[in-house]
């Protein structure tokens, strides 16, 4: 099951500095690693954007965020964007663990440091010392090179480098029609409030396609949601269906770029507006429940 977690390029737009929009990035970082998304997308929304704070920006920032904290020097040199780096709030991302008694033990993310003789290399990945790994005949890997690694044991310390995805959250940076458009896209949810309610009863049948399926969920900007960036007509949202066969909603087919339904996850909220980072807390909290 995989989950995406889509926001536009304007995402940080309302953002009176550079050290309140980095600030707010952090807090989105934070809502899609505790709600173990696999990938953090930002899709372009250039009529929406600033002049200050781009795409470039956001996705940067993100990646820095993303980025665990013994490798940040090794992969990042200092830039504009990451000025108030420092006041992102640690991810504190779990590692994917397996079972030590299979020797699958737990991924970590590396940076390749060295490239020696005999197929070997030097791998950064937090341990206390870096360390000097077999470079199985499938892989090729260069120096600066981000790798994969399995820490079966750790004292002694027992790793390997294994050709699978890197472990934690993964930053992107595209379409959206192209995101949604994925084979593991699972169910595509666009929030907005002017979507559908989510009620409890609709919870629990969308729980069990998201367990299956997995799920993309798309947000908006600050005075800005979906139906702005797509150019779709408030009412045209419809209230689309779960099931499989049934139309999807109201709007304009050339206008959607390919949601299943979409869903207000704050009904009847208690302030005019719910922020994008707010609105990523309460609709993947609301959606990472199962039966």
């Amino acid at each position: 099951m995989t989950v995406s977690v889509l926001v536009p390029s304007s995402i940080v737009r309302e953002a009176e500095d550079k050290r309140e929009a980095t600030r707010k990035l952090g807090y989105v970082a934070r809502a899609a690693t505790i709600f173990r998304a696999d990938r953090l997308i930002v899709f372009p929304d250039r009529e929406g954007e600033t002049g200050r704070y781009d795409g470039g920006f956001v996705e940067t920032v993100l990646r820095y965020a993303a980025t665990p904290p013994y490798l940040r020097n090794e992969v990042w040199d200092m830039r504009d964007e990451l000025e108030y780096a420092g006041i992102l709030p640690p991810l504190r991302a779990s590692e994917r663990t397996g079972s030590e008694s299979d020797d699958s033990g737990s991924l970590r993310r590396g940076i390749v440091t060295e490239v020696g003789p005999e197929g070997r290399v030097r791998v950064n990945c937090g341990t206390q010392h870096p360390l000097s790994l077999n470079v199985p005949p499938e892989m090729a890997v260069d120096e600066g090179e981000r790798v994969t690694v399995r820490i079966s044991s750790r004292r002694p310390v027992r790793a390997k480098l294994v050709d699978e995805p890197l472990a934690g959250l993964s930053i992107e940076r595209t379409d959206l029609s192209a995101a949604l458009g994925r084979e593991d896209a699972g169910v595509r949810i666009a929030s907005s409030r002017y979507g559908e309610s989510l009620t409890v009863g609709r919870l629990e049948t969308l729980a069990g396609r998201v367990d299956r399926d997995g799920m993309t969920v798309a947000f908006g900007a600050p005075e800005r949601g979906l139906p702005d960036i797509l150019g779709i007509e408030e009412s045209r949202v419809g209230s689309p269906s779960t099931g499989d066969d049934e139309a999807t909603d109201g709007v304009e087919p050339s206008a959607d770029p390919g949601f299943d339904l979409w869903l207000n996850t704050v009904p009847n909220q208690g302030s005019e507006v719910v922020r994008t980072e707010e609105a990523l807390f309460a609709t993947l909290a609301c959606l990472s429940l199962r039966a």
